[in-house]
């Protein structure tokens, strides 16, 4: 085939598995079906014939009832050096009369297989740069298929384990059945900042993705892998509750309750070495009222929206632990009994146990 025009786009990725399972991978049907879609969708059929000539198609869907379908002929099959195969859109936003090329070069490297793409023949810029962070999310997936530690090789948390923001981020990952990997980075960290411009913690990668700010991080999280929704089902009054729960604790709760209680005795500023008394007692009446907002809140269930767990109680949860955990605030949480059984609640969840934080 000849390309159709100069424009391309080239990837690698290294993937911890030998060059044949890699390449089989590409040419295998039931393989296709279960790696070759972005994150967020799924395969709904597959059928490959990999030989020179052979023809494949691939029809994905979104969790919004969207369908892309692909399909092309198969040019070069070399096991388990090259492959180089013709792309073309059924449907989906790729004009369907347009046919681009797409080149997979193997080469063996120690522990695994280092994967060369290049898709070429793109009409223009804005059709190139449409595809990359696509092709970037079905490689993840492709990682995800042949590396051991499965999804633990592409998700990362980075963030110190014992900050509420990391530990909402790791137990939505573990409500839906993610495995990850954390890596233990303080704020302001060079690997942080070179993902966060404000060097804030947690950032979250997938493979060359990235992410930061913690509602964005989870609706990602919750848009792009499979498990129970994060986002209170039903009318749209429910999800709009849910947000409104996530502003109070972003905006109000943590700033009161972490800022200026919690850490107060974690890093202790005051006099001598101690607690800043001034800071705290500032702080625990603004304390009281939001556990009395959260009270009326939770009324006789154990979640902010509704009867399942959201992406509110996710963010919550860290911080009522914490506010627990110090003298005046276990006092304010005695005369709060629905916060507590809601918390109690989230503690028996094993998202919950699986990151408790190791406090030093």
């Amino acid at each position: 085939m000849t390309e159709a025009a100069s424009f391309h786009l080239e990837m690698t990725r290294f993937i911890r598995a030998p060059r044949e399972k890699v390449f089989d991978a590409f040419t295998d049907q039931a393989a296709l079906a279960a790696w070759h879609c972005p994150r967020g969708m799924g395969v709904l059929e597959a059928s490959a014939e990999a030989r020179v000539g052979g023809k494949y198609r691939i029809v994905m869907a979104g969790g919004d009832g969207s369908r892309h379908a692909v399909h092309g002929e198969y040019q070069v099959v070399s096991r388990a050096d090259f492959l180089a195969y013709t792309w073309q859109a059924e449907a989906g936003p790729m004009p369907p009369h347009i046919r681009t090329l797409i080149e997979v070069t193997l080469t063996a490297q120690e522990g695994g297989t280092q994967l060369h793409m290049r898709h070429s023949g793109f009409p223009d810029t804005p059709s190139r740069d449409a595809h990359a962070t696509g092709w970037q999310s079905v490689y993840n997936r492709l990682v995800d298929y042949l590396d051991p530690r499965g999804s633990a090789a592409t998700v990362v948390v980075l963030g110190d384990p014992r900050s509420s923001y990391c530990r909402t981020v790791r137990m939505a990952l573990a409500e839906k059945g993610v495995a990850y990997t954390n890596r233990p980075l303080p704020p302001h960290s060079p690997e942080v900042l070179a993902l966060n411009p404000f060097g804030r913690i947690p950032v979250l990668c997938d493979g060359p993705i990235s992410f930061y700010e913690t509602r964005a991080i989870l609706g990602y999280i919750d848009d792009a892998f499979d498990g129970p929704s994060l986002v209170p089902q039903g009318r749209p009054s429910a999800q709009a509750r849910g947000e409104q729960w996530i502003s109070l604790i972003n905006a109000h709760a943590y700033d009161a309750m972490i800022r200026r209680y919690v850490l107060q005795y974690i890093f202790p500023k005051g006099p001598n070495g101690q607690p800043d008394r001034a800071v705290i007692d500032a702080a625990l009446p603004e304390i009281a009222r939001h556990l009395e907002v959260l009270e009326q809140g939770y009324g006789d269930r154990n979640y902010l929206v509704g009867a399942a767990l959201s992406m509110a109680d996710l963010l919550l949860a860290p911080i009522i632990a914490y506010v627990g955990m110090f003298p005046e605030g276990a006092d304010l949480l005695q005369k709060c009994p629905n916060v507590r059984r809601a918390h109690a609640a989230m503690c028996e969840r094993p998202s919950f146990a699986a990151t408790q934080p190791e406090h030093g």
